[in-house]
């Protein structure tokens, strides 16, 4: 490893440590050295290795273990071109997602409250828009606006279901950065938004379906490519 001079220190950290478990630096199931060492090893705060870590951990590199450390989880590299059985696998993973959050935004829909509107607009603008410099940054963001979704639905299953799922959620939204999936734009993410401050449960259901579909539609057409 070496000093890390991007000004995105965080996402300089992630791709470095992502870089030494996909080069076998160490093994999966072996535990990785404590923070303070990461922090000496990249020349970055104990913070950016905190962020970094977290990153990882929501990208299924890492698992993080209370009073245990964190451990190489996978050395798969999820960023590599969409395989066929990739391709199914994220067909699945939309199409349970897809479930989740249809559900959520009718409940949202019944429940919302102007103060619930307004912390799911603040999120969507802190969301933004994909910049190529910042995947990962962007990946947590947009997890946080749908995850305020599923909150705004008060359903505690709904609510626990998400936060456990939470890393192959982060894997359809980053499927999304590449080239062979369409990216949601802001004007889809605000529609659902829109509908659920309508309280109508129906048109929050048809919100997330229109958002969800062209992904799916993408991922029809490479399984059959």
């Amino acid at each position: 490893m070496f000093s890390l001079s991007k000004t995105n220190l965080a996402d300089t950290a992630v791709e470095a440590i992502r870089d030494e478990i996909l080069n076998r630096r160490w093994a999966v199931g072996e535990k990785l050295p404590n923070e303070a060492t990461l922090s000496a090893m990249l020349s970055v705060s104990r913070g950016t290795v905190r962020e970094a870590v977290r990153v990882l951990a929501s990208q299924g590199y890492l698992e993080t273990r209370q009073g245990s450390g964190t451990y190489v989880l996978s050395a798969a590299d999820s960023s590599r071109p969409l395989t066929m059985a990739r391709r199914a696998g994220l067909r699945d993973q939309f199409e349970a997602r897809l479930a989740l959050d249809a559900e959520a935004a009718r409940l949202a829909a019944l429940r919302q409250t102007p103060a619930v509107i307004a912390g799911l607009r603040t999120l969507l603008a802190e969301r933004g828009n994909h910049e190529d410099g910042d995947k990962a940054g962007f990946v947590i963001r947009d997890f946080a606006f749908h995850q305020a979704v599923i909150a705004a639905s008060q359903n505690s299953v709904l609510i626990g279901m998400y936060e456990f799922f939470s890393t192959l959620i982060s894997e359809t939204i980053e499927a999304t950065l590449g080239e062979e999936l369409p990216e949601p734009d802001m004007a889809a993410h605000a529609a659902i938004v829109d509908a659920i401050e309508s309280g109508d449960p129906a048109a929050a259901d048809a919100a997330v379906r229109r958002f969800m579909a062209p992904m799916l539609s993408a991922l029809d057409r490479l399984l059959l490519s």
